[in-house]
């Protein structure tokens, strides 16, 4: 979904078949069509000594295709190799998107992901909640059992505006104008418009993953 105009639909799925067609004929992803190589390194904060490759996954709940590439995501992010470190990075854009990045960080700060992750896509894309406001987030949350006073202190508090200034911070650094788009070591991104469908931007970020290892 693109920066400038989110409720524009990304590529369709002839293009998907074209570009698979092309990473095959050509051996692996090319630079510049299928993936981008930053000319100016974005940061990479590493947990421990024994990550080496960080990948960042940019995404916006009320994204569709952010939605739908969840359970790929999901199941790709537990066949990574110990050495990759991966976390997600809410997008920022617009004040409208901020609302849904800060509400993620305030579940961050809870300890909440896990369980309402998931929820807040689905509310959203299957229940058709409208999840727009502060106030409509603290409503959902209080409906599905979460403290609304700890939710709501989380995401106006200080923690949460920082790690949400990082987040538009990174995703400048990266250059990413649509979402949903992977990050790779600061070095490369590849997103469902470059990539073509979401099994091909999951392809496309092992490859890169590879060329982070070997220096490439």
């Amino acid at each position: 979904m693109k920066r400038r105009d989110f409720s524009k639909q990304l590529a369709g799925g002839g293009l998907a078949l074209a570009l698979g067609g092309t990473v095959q004929a050509q051996g692996g992803p090319v630079e510049g069509t299928h993936y981008v190589k930053l000319a100016q390194p974005a940061p990479v904060t590493l947990p421990s000594p024994d990550k080496k490759v960080e990948v960042v996954e940019f995404f916006w709940y009320e994204c569709p295709h952010c939605n739908a590439f969840e359970p790929s995501l999901e199941a790709w992010i537990k066949k990574l190799q110990p050495d990759v470190s991966f976390r997600r990075v809410p997008v920022g854009f617009t004040a409208r998107h901020q609302v849904g990045q800060k509400a993620y960080y305030a579940l961050e700060e809870m300890g909440l992901l896990e369980t309402m992750h998931k929820r807040v896509f689905a509310a959203i894309h299957v229940q058709g909640q409208r999840l727009l406001t502060e106030k409509a987030y603290i409503d959902f949350m209080a409906a599905n059992g979460v403290d609304a006073d700890k939710f709501a202190a989380a995401f106006r508090g200080f923690s949460v505006n920082t790690k949400s200034s990082r987040a538009r911070q990174l995703s400048d650094a990266y250059k990413i104008d649509g979402v949903p788009a992977i990050g790779v070591q600061g070095r490369f991104y590849t997103s469902g418009s470059l990539a073509g469908a979401p099994d091909r931007v999951l392809a496309v970020a092992d490859v890169l993953i590879q060329r982070a290892r070997s220096g490439a």
